[in-house]
């Protein structure tokens, strides 16, 4: 903060759009409250950091806490006649703040309507109508029998995950620490549906649209305890307690059924895969000769990734649950670091076999294995740096929910938060890497089938020395040929390439696919450097036992 001094008696304070100078500044006008001052102070603060108060988490937090405090300091100090009401018009948003009468609670109707207020006259289709349950009001002293309808338009203040908001947001409160939770009879409102809504493209793109409350403990939009009924020209919310309460566009969301037998997959695949990474490590290390073979070095490399990619997605569901924020950060920045490194190690896969198999001559990089490591590890760590260097400005890290698609239920997990984020960088990373390691397989299959075809012509001149028939070494060789550029398949990630035929909707068959295939890759790589070691002591032995020295590539690494 900069303090200046304009007259004796006058000066002015500028303080900057950050999260270290706002919060404090909220928190003084919440201890010097004063109602209608303090919310349009408040609203001017918004106002004049946008970007802030868009970004931030932390700042939203605040900001809801202290408006909600100031919309019941307002509701105090209003006197409305039994059943009448005071109407308030607050820029940011519209309230009624309604007393409640004998008269109104002895009528015969099991619900009370109340009318929301509307900002402007023009949106009075968007305005939702409201019935509160009469017994429930009932058991609340006559004094206390204050509730304020709150409407807003401008709604960013709600959005932490880029939820898209499809109505206007309406608040409902108590006075003083009365709540409604827990209804027999639940509250009723009735959303209508604009006009340019096409509800029958939305079920074609499996979307819907749903009753959400936002849980303010949680900070964020949850459908327990609310059910969604409708038509053509509205949405009908039905929920059993009073919070801010708005219909959410949502796309088809994964059924609890099939949540539960995907997270058994991914657990155990993910279990074996760390296991078999770890060890493939632990034999690394004690090799006496992975020095020599920069093939395998890479390998293990894209095991160590795999290793933090599948250690760190074991703890994602039980992030959430330590009450330390930076916890839930931690882990979500760490799998998204060991996913890209597991990306960038993919293509440094395809690019080593494309050296090896394709370019072969003409080729000599100094310090070959020092700057394939710089670029697996250090890229990866650069852009995750950059991602948690903005956290004033925008916080990509933290707890994400998943929503079930039949009991409506809520998972939360530790991941970006930011699906815009999210789709941005992570997708076109992955597309980048997945079109380039395409093209070095096909390139490779294609060679390893004109060698096949030169094994054949050669096997078609009699039979092998051996005894075996030219149809036994033609289906052997085509099972070798298969199984490898299977192995290339896995070794280089292209099976990641089943997210493009799932994106947009749910479609369980590549869901389970993508989820089998890919938390036990770290397995499959096991097996392909077991292998791949069996066949380089292989080679070792009869070099040894030759009288001359062979040369096994052109290919020159120091």
């Amino acid at each position: 903060m900069t303090e200046y001094t304009i007259t004796q008696d006058s000066s002015c304070s500028v303080y900057m759009c950050t999260e270290t100078s706002i919060l404090p500044l909220i928190a003084s006008l919440v201890s010097n409250s004063s109602g209608q001052t303090a919310m349009m102070q408040l609203s001017h603060i918004r106002y004049s950091c946008p970007e802030l108060f868009s970004s931030n988490h932390q700042v939203k937090r605040a900001f809801i806490s202290a408006e909600k405090k100031m919309i019941h300091d307002i509701m105090g100090t209003s006197r409305p006649e039994p059943g009448g009401f005071v109407y308030y018009n607050l820029k940011d948003f519209s309230m009624n703040v309604y007393n409640i009468s004998e008269a109104d609670l002895n009528s015969i109707n099991s619900r009370i309507q109340l009318k929301a207020p509307q900002l402007l006259p023009e949106n009075k289709s968007y305005i939702p109508d409201v019935w509160l349950p009469a017994y429930a009001l009932r058991n609340i002293p006559k004094e206390k029998r204050i509730i304020g309808l709150v409407s807003y338009m401008q709604h960013s203040q709600f959005q932490f995950k880029q939820e898209e908001i499809s109505s206007m947001v309406l608040r409902i409160e108590l006075l003083g620490e009365q709540q409604l939770h827990n209804l027999m009879t639940p509250i009723k409102m009735t959303f209508g549906i604009p006009p340019h809504t096409d509800v029958e493209s939305l079920i074609k793109l499996n979307e819907s649209l749903q009753c959400h409350y936002f849980d303010e403990n949680e900070w964020l939009w949850k459908t327990d305890g609310c059910e969604t009924n409708g038509n053509q020209t509205e949405i009908i919310c039905s929920c059993d307690h009073a919070t801010p309460f708005a219909v959410l566009l949502m796309r088809q969301p994964i059924a609890e059924i099939h949540w539960k037998i995907l997270s058994y997959i991914s657990y155990i695949g993910c279990g074996l895969s760390a296991f078999f990474t770890a060890l493939s490590l632990v034999i690394y290390v004690f090799s006496r000769n992975h020095k020599l073979d920069y093939s395998i070095s890479i390998h293990v490399s894209l095991s160590g990734a795999l290793f933090l990619l599948n250690s760190t997605f074991l703890l994602t569901e039980w992030g959430p649950k330590v009450k330390l924020d930076w916890v839930c950060v931690f882990i979500a920045a760490f799998m998204h670091y060991a996913l890209l490194c597991c990306f960038t190690w993919m293509a440094i896969e395809a690019l080593h076999l494309y050296l090896l198999l394709i370019k072969v001559f003409n080729t000599y990089f100094k310090h070959y294995l020092v700057k394939l490591s710089l670029a697996g590890w250090g890229i990866p760590g650069v852009i995750v740096a950059v991602s948690l260097g903005v956290k004033d400005f925008k916080q990509f890290y933290g707890v994400t929910q998943m929503t079930m698609a039949d009991t409506n239920q809520t998972n939360a997990i530790c991941w970006i938060t930011d699906d815009s984020f999210f789709y941005s960088l992570n997708l076109v990373y992955f597309t980048l890497i997945f079109i380039f390691n395409s093209g070095i397989l096909i390139a490779v299959a294609s060679n390893i089938c004109k060698m096949k075809q030169v094994f054949r012509n050669k096997s078609k001149l009699g039979v092998q020395a051996d005894g075996e028939t030219w149809n036994d070494s033609r289906f052997s060789e085509s099972c070798r040929s298969g199984l490898t550029v299977m192995g290339l398949t896995c070794l280089m990630g292209t099976t990641w390439g089943l997210a493009f035929l799932g994106s947009g909707y749910v479609n369980y068959p590549i869901l389970y696919l993508f989820c089998i295939l890919n938390s036990t890759q770290g397995f499959f790589i096991f097996l392909w450097i077991c292998l791949s070691a069996k066949k380089q002591r292989k080679r070792d032995m009869e070099d040894k036992l030759s009288s001359t020295p062979v040369k096994s590539s052109e290919v020159k690494f120091d």
